[in-house]
């Protein structure tokens, strides 16, 4: 490679920097989308982010740009952008909304600017995917006041998620994605559903913050606004018990007792675990009706698809989901891909492709969207495809 080619390659690179509730992901990204490299930690950023970042920047190339995963980008902040202190301080101001994530996602953005002061740094959102839902689906039927008052409103997540599974299955099916409805689900830790009408959410599960929506790892999902108000009445529950046990020990964990892993639970069900199966099925129906609702929102179906963890790793859930799914068209049955030759081939069609509508899995490319996009907001040329 020339000189300059090779310059032209650094130039290309983007670090991604996705910082959960539980999880560090770090990934070198090149111009033409291939990873680089990438490293994982199991706790979220804290005092020694700084540190864990110039360890894996010492044995990689100098990166052009650094794109940051940030999942609740609040009512003044509609696109991707660039990090100033302008935007730093939004954020701040809006982490109470999704504090598992906006908090340390913050954290790792402070970390980052201190190693890397010179190098533009971007926000990406989970909520700009959805930034344009009509009215009838980001409004809560509350008083007006608490709407343009306390500015409460339905926002929705995994966009960035969405964007990616959306454009691989306009690839798959050889349509553009303008002329496509579809409903997405993300099944991971947290977990929800989306319908695309010619190329734009129309509407999905979650709102506010990412509590709301389909039963989840260790999150709830939706709950009867009463029961709150009655658990906090009648046995006087505080704020802050709600907020630990909807957030944490709800969800799969909380209904079965013992693991919020849908692996586990499959295990735990072929050997007799009473509750690993009602919690299964517990989750799977709640994903049914996630589904079924978002297709109200839609014209026709082009396709059903799975991303996320346990969308692109668990074909026995996608299995439950969609042989019960037959009033819409989708029909079990699927095909069970290697998850091997499903992450290097990046999608595969799995149902049986004779009648019923078409089923997908994409393997998640959230750390391709964020390099994607943090070259779109710098213009820095994009090879993804």
């Amino acid at each position: 490679m020339s000189a300059d080619r090779s310059r032209e390659s650094r130039e290309g690179h983007v670090l991604v920097l996705d910082a959960g509730s539980s999880s560090l992901h770090i990934a070198l990204s090149a111009a033409d989308g291939e990873r680089v490299a990438d490293r994982d930690a199991s706790e979220p950023p804290g005092p020694a982010a700084a540190a864990e970042l110039r360890n894996f920047l010492s044995e990689v190339p100098a990166p052009a740009a650094v794109g940051h995963r940030i999942v609740h980008s609040g009512p003044h902040l509609t696109g991707h952008t660039l990090i100033d202190a302008r935007v730093r301080a939004l954020l701040a101001d809006v982490a109470d909304l999704a504090p598992l994530h906006v908090t340390p996602a913050l954290h790792l953005v402070d970390a980052a600017r201190e190693v890397l002061p010179d190098v533009p740094h971007v926000a990406c959102f989970d909520t700009v995917f959805h930034k344009d839902l009509p009215a009838q689906a980001r409004t809560y039927a509350v008083p007006e006041r608490w709407r343009a008052e306390y500015g409460l409103r339905r926002y929705g997540f995994h966009g960035l998620s969405y964007a990616w599974a959306l454009r691989r299955t306009a690839q798959a099916l050889g349509r553009p994605v303008d002329n496509l409805q579809v409903v997405l689900v993300h099944m991971g830790g947290g977990c929800s559903a989306c319908a695309v009408r010619n190329g734009r959410s129309v509407d999905t599960t979650m709102g506010l913050t990412p509590l709301e929506g389909l039963v989840m790892s260790r999150r709830s999902g939706s709950l009867d606004p009463g029961a709150l108000l009655w658990l906090q009445r009648r046995h006087g529950l505080s704020t802050d018990e709600l907020d630990d046990t909807l957030h944490r020990h709800s969800g799969l964990l909380g209904l079965s007792g013992t693991s919020g892993d849908t692996r586990d639970l499959v295990r735990a069900r072929a050997e007799g675990d009473a509750a690993a199966a009602s919690a299964l099925a517990t989750f799977t129906l709640s994903c049914r009706k996630g589904i079924a609702s978002m297709a109200a929102s839609l014209d026709r179906l082009d396709a059903l698809v799975f991303t996320g963890e346990i969308g692109e790793d668990q074909p026995e859930v996608r299995e439950e989901i969609c042989s019960a799914l037959t009033v819409l068209g989708v029909r079990g049955g699927l095909l069970v891909p290697e998850l091997e030759d499903l992450m290097r081939e990046g999608l595969r069609r799995i149902d049986q492709a004779v009648r019923g509508v078409p089923v997908l899995v994409v393997a998640t490319g959230e750390t391709q969207q964020i390099a994607a996009e943090t070259r779109r907001v710098l213009g820095i040329a994009d090879g993804t495809r």
